[in-house]
């Protein structure tokens, strides 16, 4: 067959290392450009519920792209996809740095992130299989997240000294990952072929969906991890503006401390996912999912850094163990229906929509006073309960 003449077992192949040194680039420059543009945000005094509409017009990129960006990344060598997006980024990027509207330029660069995704994680089934891809997957997630705690912190401090110069570190760093994807070899395209024209790939897409939503495995896979992104981004946001109304502390820093000690605890968690789960025991990780959300209301009362920074660190491991045995679960599942990045653009789509909505429904909170801490307590109750939901949903299954 033709996966078995270029899949190769092992997790440290140097095909496998040039992805993961090119995710870390591309993810670093999208954590720093985050914090870099939220702190222009503020020197330019737009008002604060105009920081979730940052991150909106982000999500909505991948909402409108989703029909065409897995047809994309299954019919060309994904290296390249990859290398063409962290393209997008760069200029994204550098448009902001050069004065361009900052909602204009985020958006370029989450058209990227939108065709980025389903080649990043479509690759690593072209990669490796089976139960090694449950550990690719928990290297993938561990490279993100040390680039989320690295690149989040950059952002911040740099813009505590300079946004501007915050701004071009973040368009240097995607112009390494650009360099980067070049090491990664042309795999044989995935699903050579199909149709281009509008009609053909939007109704290819939605049976895409039709299929993995229908199977009682990948719409769990689906739920939850949709739950779980658009819980985390919509706290990235939280934490803003919790920070100087529980801490009393107003620099664009300590947010991004304390999103890095989400982000250690991610790389913990998605370790032990690898040793602990199996694709055969996926349910394991849904304790792990309730855990989170009552970790959030804990934390939503602290009015200390140092129990904060815990409380954040457990936050984060209980989130690796849930998500990465669920993205595990879709590639695999998706690859054997309808192609790894088909199944990873249908993923996209509900955890972007996921997104939209918390997002949306934070700034409207925000926009109408709700005191933050009150909102971090309902935000963690309400996610405790719907993982609680879909555990018992599945159970019954």
């Amino acid at each position: 067959m033709r996966e078995s003449a270029h899949t190769n077992t092992s997790i440290w192949s140097k095909s496998m290392m040039a992805v993961i040194a090119a995710q870390f680039l591309s993810a670093f420059g999208d954590n720093a450009l985050l914090f870099a543009t939220l702190a222009l945000l503020k020197a330019e005094f737009y008002p604060d519920w105009s920081q979730p509409v940052l991150q909106m017009v982000f999500v909505g990129a991948y909402i409108i792209f989703a029909p065409f960006v897995g047809q994309v990344a299954d019919s060309f060598p994904k290296g390249r996809v990859m290398m063409f997006a962290n393209g997008l980024k760069l200029l994204g990027a550098a448009s902001i740095c050069f004065g361009i509207n900052p909602f204009i330029g985020y958006t370029l660069v989450g058209i990227g992130a939108a065709a980025y995704s389903p080649a990043k994680y479509g690759i690593l089934g072209e990669l490796t299989t089976g139960d090694k891809l449950v550990k690719a997957n928990g290297l993938m997630e561990s490279s993100t997240i040390a680039a989320i705690l690295v690149g989040s912190v950059a952002g911040g401090v740099l813009a505590d000294w300079h946004v501007l110069a915050a701004l071009g570190v973040c368009a240097v760093v995607y112009g390494g990952a650009v360099i980067a994807n070049l090491f990664i070899p042309a795999l044989p395209v995935a699903r050579p072929g199909q149709s281009w024209r509008f009609g053909p790939m939007t109704s290819s897409f939605f049976n895409a969906c039709r299929v993995l939503w229908r199977n009682g495995e990948t719409r769990f896979s689906l739920m939850g991890t949709s739950m779980f992104w658009g819980a985390g981004v919509t706290l990235r946001f939280l934490l803003v503006l919790w920070v100087p109304v529980a801490l009393g502390i107003v620099d664009n820093a300590t947010p991004t401390y304390l999103n890095a000690m989400v982000a250690i605890g991610i790389v913990v968690g998605a370790g032990a996912a690898a040793k602990l789960v199996t694709l055969e025991t996926v349910a394991r990780c849904m304790p792990a999912g309730i855990l989170i959300g009552v970790v959030v209301l804990i934390f939503s009362v602290q009015h200390a850094l140092l129990p904060s920074y815990a409380l954040l660190i457990l936050m984060g491991m209980l989130g690796g163990f849930f998500v990465v045995p669920l993205n595990a679960l879709l590639q695999e599942r998706g690859k054997q229906t309808v192609g790894a990045g088909n199944a990873i653009a249908v993923q996209n789509l509900g955890e972007n929509i996921a997104m939209l909505l918390m997002l949306g429904l934070y700034s409207l909170a925000v926009k109408a006073g709700a005191p933050v801490v009150a909102i971090g307590i309902g935000f963690g109750a309400l996610f405790a309960l719907a993982i609680s939901g879909l555990w018992i949903w599945q159970r019954r299954r």
